[in-house]
């Protein structure tokens, strides 16, 4: 049978060495898959400071369109982006938050975030990272209510 050293290709500590327990952590989260979980607390700590790149192509072209009609266009509502009223005619583009906006404004918006610019419901990306970045958030997210579900379910 094999030692540990030799398993984990490792030699043991010299007499009055240290271990180096932050290469040892970095190498749990790495093995474990907490990887992920820690790009995200970091995120958090410095606010989110990570790019958020525009929204898919594909995502702004299926946005639903509309023509402004005279009903809408008298109840005086305006544009999110530009605060300009909604004149007989124009055109508009609505999110799937439903959100609506000149539709030159909100490509404009679109070509640089990929979030509506009132609630911040986000359309898909074309930046494979940031999609998967997304998806470990939400798993996160599912985690915690998870555990916060079964907490209550035993203590509550």
């Amino acid at each position: 049978m094999a030692s540990y050293f030799d398993e984990h290709d490792c030699e043991p500590l010299g007499e009055g060495e240290t271990p180096n327990h932050m290469l040892h952590l970095a190498r749990l989260l790495l093995d474990t898959g907490l990887s992920a979980a820690w790009e995200m607390e970091y995120g958090r700590i410095f606010q989110g400071q990570r790019k958020v790149p525009p929204a898919s192509k594909k995502a702004v072209e299926d946005l639903e369109t509309k023509v402004v009609n005279p009903t809408l266009a008298a109840q005086g509502l305006k544009c999110p982006v530009c605060l300009m009223d909604f004149d007989e005619e124009d055109e508009l583009k609505i999110l799937p938050c439903k959100h609506q906006f000149h539709t030159k404004c909100i490509i404009t918006w679109l070509e640089k975030v990929c979030s509506c610019p009132v609630c911040r419901h986000e359309l898909p990306t074309d930046d494979p990272d940031y999609e998967n970045f997304k998806k470990q958030k939400a798993q996160a997210k599912q985690r915690e209510h998870n555990l916060n579900t079964l907490h209550d379910s035993m203590f509550g």
